[in-house]
């Protein structure tokens, strides 16, 4: 599970894209469709990969117990300091320092396991998803948000950056530079479902995100009706053929059978000191 480029870098790029209407897009549908497959009473969540913490932050407000695991110390503090200024959620949050791999829970499951904007930072995905499937709880769901390898090429064509999308759709590429300014890698919805399945769950629909919007630039501030306009098509879009295979993103969930017990894997390596879970830290 070798990691392509060390995210902490450019954390505070990540924070200030979270907070802009292409962004908002991109956390809002994610949510939206958690939302209509979790369970109404509260679960308990894993966010793998929490960096600063808008989901983790999201899902404990809407009443949630919520493990936040993150590699990066700096990513975590910046979600502590998020989490300060909500007290009525510290005691559904704890904080975690630990990698995908590294994750030290022995036999315990979650009833929902998320990981988002992760995998395009590794160099393959197969043990990344074997490992967070194993911490998936009868009738829990794995939520994977990754860039959509069948899309590259789509937002530079659209942005008017021809000979660059030219070369990603030609050469079938695997890999393209983000608006973050990293290279990152792309999966797809059909390759993470067999993932899924190899790993005891069974997919559930896909979704495409950003699929009309992702070639704005980070300056697109429309008003509080164009945004809802635009959120409301997205989500129309975010789970139809032809629309949804163009989404920059592809959001892959699968569940596990209710009567089928999780399949943990032992960490490779020890945790790290420190790396307890320490409840409500904030």
């Amino acid at each position: 599970m070798g990691a392509l480029t060390d995210f902490a870098a450019v954390g505070a790029s990540y924070a200030a894209h979270s907070r802009t209407a292409r962004g908002r897009l991109r956390h809002d549908l994610v949510e939206l469709r958690l939302r209509a497959e979790l369970r109404a009473g509260p679960v308990r969540v894993l966010d793998a990969g929490c960096g600063d913490g808008e989901m983790t932050i999201r899902l404990a407000a809407a009443g949630h117990h919520v493990t936040a695991a993150d590699p990066s110390a700096e990513m975590l503090a910046v979600a502590a300091r998020r989490l300060a200024s909500r007290p009525e959620l510290a005691e559904r949050v704890r904080l975690l320092e630990a990698r995908i791999d590294d994750l030290p829970f022995g036999r315990e499951a979650f009833d929902a396991v998320c990981c988002h904007g992760v995998l395009m930072y590794l160099d393959e995905s197969s043990g990344a998803v074997a490992r967070l499937a194993g911490l998936v709880a009868p009738g829990g769901l794995l939520s994977v948000l990754t860039k959509n390898r069948a899309a590259l090429g789509v937002r530079e064509a659209l942005r008017g950056e021809y000979p660059l999308a030219r070369r990603l759709i030609e050469n079938g590429s695997d890999t393209s530079v983000g608006n973050l300014g990293l290279a990152t890698r792309g999966d797809t919805a059909e390759g993470l479902d067999r993932l899924a399945t190899r790993n005891g769950l069974t997919p559930l629909p896909w979704q495409g995100i950003r699929v009309f919007h992702d070639h704005r630039d980070d300056d697109w501030d429309p008003g509080p009706d164009e945004y809802a306009q635009a959120l409301e098509t997205e989500w129309a879009a975010s789970t139809r053929d032809p629309y949804r295979q163009l989404g920059r993103l592809v959001h892959a969930l699968a569940r596990r059978r209710p009567d089928d017990p999780p399949t943990h894997r032992p960490p490779k390596s020890k945790p790290k000191p420190g790396t307890r879970p320490t409840e409500g830290e904030l």
